[in-house]
């Protein structure tokens, strides 16, 4: 019987290719994101071509109450999750008392508590079964603060550090937890959050989804508690450690701009 992987934001980008990879590993899936179109066109596709089974389900993961609604849609269907991938997320970017409050309330929603929710509902499964992986997409933005994006740094060093606790928290009882945080990635992301025309946008360090996604996936397996992807993006995290912290605000704004 093949295990199973729950993969959030998994219509495009970085989620995709975690659906496209777990598949070719041979783990059935559960797609969850907003699209139903989107999400049964793909996995038609990766029943298609690699003979798994691909369950959709579509939620807006912004309203509280669906972490809760999806935890019970799964055990209704009498489906064990051994796989948690907490990658969806949303961004934005300007001067914070610009934006909607009512989007940036969302981004929190969506980017810390429907995540925390989940780690709580099948993280506990997975303790009482002695057995699981929760792996939640970070970003190398979680180092550090991040002038006109700075509600999306926050709630990135909130699923770094929360993260960390729990790979600690719950390794005694079988269960691994990994945050993955990618830099810059080819996606709808800079798009979504009106960010095309930044620096941070053009920069050369930006990375293809599917190896942000095989990156995330080979540290999972290897129970690392924190991956960075790229050496640059390793090096630039590092380096907040060691650097004024008023001068990692300037080179962020620099590159936010």
């Amino acid at each position: 019987m093949n295990k199973t992987a729950l993969i959030t934001g998994a219509s495009v980008g970085i989620g995709s290719e975690f659906c496209k990879l777990f598949a070719k590993e041979g783990y059935d899936l559960v797609l969850v994101a907003r699209s139903q179109d989107k999400l049964e066109t793909l996995a038609e596709e990766l029943q298609s071509q690699y003979q798994i089974t691909a369950h959709v389900i579509a939620k807006d993961l912004t309203k509280p109450e669906t972490a809760q609604e999806l935890f019970s849609e799964t055990q209704d269907k009498n489906l064990t999750i051994d796989i948690l991938v907490n990658n969806a997320g949303i961004g934005s970017s300007g001067k914070f008392t610009d934006l909607d409050l009512v989007a940036e309330l969302n981004m929190i929603q969506l980017n810390v508590t429907t995540l925390v929710a989940l780690c709580h509902l099948y993280g506990k499964a997975m303790s009482e079964r002695k057995q699981g992986e929760i792996l939640n997409v970070a970003s190398t933005a979680a180092f550090q603060s991040g002038p006109y994006m700075a509600n999306y740094y926050a709630s990135k060093s909130y699923v770094l550090l929360f993260s960390e606790g729990l790979h600690e928290e719950l390794k005694k009882d079988g269960v691994s937890v990994t945050a993955l945080c990618p830099g810059p990635t080819a996606t709808e992301f800079f798009n979504a959050a009106d960010m095309t025309s930044t620096n941070l946008a053009k920069s050369p360090l930006i990375m293809p989804a599917s190896k942000v996604a095989r990156i995330g996936y080979n540290a999972m397996n290897k129970n690392k508690a924190v991956v960075v992807t790229g050496l640059i993006n390793n090096l630039m995290a590092q380096s907040v450690r060691i650097s004024p912290r008023l001068v990692i605000r300037k080179v962020v704004t620099f590159l936010n701009t």
